[in-house]
């Protein structure tokens, strides 16, 4: 995940740069990052292809593929080149999500999961606090393409040790029985992979899958701000250089990073108040919602300071609900439709980071970022009514 998050969010910190010297508009760079969201939209093909051919295989092809895209932004010019490019980077790197979610389900209790799954995603924020370092690196070095090939590099070297070393626990060769047995007695005999997988289209029909997939649409535009446009606002509303968005842009994904464990930790804990597991994780949401409020107010004040501050709330706010509700998915689908169904949630999730990217591409010239970011303090109270109201209980 930091290896993929990394790659993803190069584009996000070298766009100064990258915009000025080859005369990228606000707009198409807001295509370019629509075409990175069009990309990961198609996550239920990922699901299915790790549902299908599982994780060992599925999972380094596509860490090999989205390596080889990294690659190649070093090679491209042009506004169009570079959105095509990040489609395809978008589609295999959409693998990385439904991944995780089915590796938790294989590999943890229930009891365990969202700790498991905080983990792994605080992977998404430290690739993001990678990128700001590595870029100025690269332009120290001669230039910003070496960022995509450093990062390309890291990839291809984790696919092969992917490859060689992973197993799942009941093909594992050092895993111990008890450790084997712990995992079997954990988990949810209904959720288990007996019953023949059903087609995608039924998964549609569930409303559970709905439940989570609408609160995700709602809430990763925030994240989108944070990987693509935060280093373009800071260095054209309050005139921050290269090197000082290195120093600062990292700063809401380490507390992204807090919020990766704060949230199981806070779910874990209602579990022991004697809140059964689904009603946890809808509470964690609820707070984290209630504390995203404060973007509302990161386009009202002209301090800096104020800004990255309120900036980190809203990071350790996202993923303190973000990974409540990514566990779900695991917590209600059975095992061999975990990814399927998290790879759902992901094409919701992308479809509200690329309509939130287009509008502020489009719009941020003549209204500014003011009304974008009171949007982002109040989209999550609406999810956080969707997964009370839609989800159900297994």
């Amino acid at each position: 995940m930091i290896i993929n998050y990394l790659s993803r969010s190069i584009m996000g910190v070298a766009a100064p740069s990258i915009m000025d010297e080859q005369g990228i508009s606000n707009e198409q760079y807001g295509w370019i990052t629509g075409a990175f969201q069009v990309g990961v939209m198609l996550q239920p093909l990922a699901g299915q292809f790790l549902d299908t051919y599982g994780l060992r295989i599925g999972f380094a092809i596509c860490a090999m593929a989205w390596s080889m895209l990294t690659i190649g932004h070093a090679f491209v010019s042009g506004w169009f080149g570079f959105a095509a490019l990040r489609g395809l980077l978008g589609l295999a790197e959409g693998s990385a999500q439904p991944a995780g979610q089915k590796l938790v389900a294989e590999w943890f209790p229930a009891r365990e999961r969202g700790t498991a799954s905080g983990i792994y995603n605080i992977g998404a924020s430290f690739g993001a606090v990678f990128a700001p370092p590595l870029v100025a690196a690269a332009a120290w070095m001669g230039g910003w393409q070496w960022a995509f090939v450093v990062a390309g590099v890291c990839g291809l070297i984790w696919a092969v040790l992917w490859f060689r070393v992973y197993a799942a626990p009941a093909e594992h060769p050092t895993i111990s029985e008890e450790e084997r047995e712990h995992i079997a007695a954990g988990q949810e005999a209904a959720l288990s992979a007996s019953v023949e997988k059903a087609p995608f289209w039924h998964l549609l029909k569930r409303r559970n899958l709905w439940g989570i997939a609408l609160p995700r649409l709602l809430a990763d535009p925030v994240w989108g701000m944070l990987s693509f446009w935060m280093p373009l606002y800071l260095a054209r509303e309050h005139g921050f250089k290269l090197e000082q968005i290195a120093l600062v842009a990292w700063l809401p994904f380490l507390a992204a990073d807090l919020g990766c464990l704060a949230g199981p930790a806070l779910a874990l804990r209602l579990q022991k108040m004697g809140i059964d597991l689904i009603n946890a994780r809808r509470t964690v949401f609820t707070i984290g919602a209630l504390m995203m409020t404060c973007m509302a107010a990161v386009g009202m004040t002209s301090n800096p300071y104020v800004v990255v501050g309120l900036l980190c709330l809203g990071g350790f706010a996202h993923q303190t609900l973000s990974v409540s509700v990514l566990t779900m998915a695991s917590d209600l689908f059975r095992r061999n439709e975990v990814a399927t169904a998290a790879g759902f949630a992901g094409l919701a999730a992308n479809l509200g980071v690329l309509i939130f990217s287009l509008s502020l591409g489009g719009l941020v010239d003549s209204v500014g970022y003011g009304p974008f970011f009171i949007l982002l303090g109040v989209l999550d109270l609406f999810g956080a009514a969707i997964l009370w109201i839609v989800v159900r209980k297994p």
